[in-house]
């Protein structure tokens, strides 16, 4: 196959698979809902950089490996679901936060501006964010598998390692546009005041969501 088609098929594979309601959905919304577009946007370069972790391992040929080890993808699946889980334990313990529902369309723009506003302790919190997306990613326990069955159509002994970098340069960069376009629509003024407004509740859907994913995890068969 050519690099040509090649990026096609990954790249009508991958933006249904980026689409598909999971964790990093939930929590890309999340994190806009509650901190503003730059949470959103740190969150979805923190998930799009773990990407990566499955890009490498796959072409080292190590996914094949671990999808067909009942061990590794156990292990894989309890640090999913735990990560999940503390991640929905946040979201439940979230606290009511006081919104001036009487906000003006300029107070709300001077609101927003101000959250992203960056100074030395706003630096620590981004790189908790990013942190936070990336692993969120990275132990993913179904990750294995798609890119077993995604790199075993485009992949072959012959694959130039320019072609390999092109291919997972790019589906890094779908994931990042993605998101980018759902912290975009998320962010927007009117909804993020409205959102705010009730907080505290979207950080318990949000946990309450997470917590069923790191169940579902558990749970279910990754054949």
């Amino acid at each position: 196959m050519d690099l040509f088609s090649g990026l096609i098929l990954i790249t009508s594979v991958h933006l249904l698979a980026a689409a598909s309601p999971g964790p990093d959905f939930v929590l890309v919304t999340q994190q806009t809902l509650k901190h503003g577009k730059k949470a959103g946007l740190l969150c979805s370069l923190g998930i799009s950089l773990g990407l990566s972790v499955h890009i490498i391992y796959s072409a080292l040929g190590l996914a094949a490996v671990i999808a067909n080890s009942s061990t590794l993808l156990w292990g894989i699946k309890i640090l999913g679901a735990s990560y999940l889980f503390y991640l929905g334990i946040q979201g439940l313990r979230a606290t009511s936060r006081n919104i001036d529902p009487q906000l003006s369309k300029e107070n709300t723009r001077v609101v927003h501006n101000a959250e992203i506003c960056m100074n030395s302790t706003q630096v620590e919190s981004s790189i908790k964010t990013i942190t936070k997306g990336f692993f969120c990613n990275a132990l993913n326990p179904k990750a294995p598998i798609y890119f077993v069955a995604l790199f075993t159509v485009v992949l072959s002994p012959e694959l130039p390692n320019t072609h390999l970098i092109i291919y997972g340069t790019w589906l890094m960069v779908i994931q990042l546009v993605w998101f980018c376009l759902v912290t975009l629509l998320f962010s927007r003024p009117r909804i993020h005041l409205k959102f705010q407004q009730m907080g505290h509740w979207i950080d318990k859907v949000s946990g309450g969501a997470m917590i069923l994913l790191g169940i579902k995890v558990l749970t279910s068969k990754l054949e």
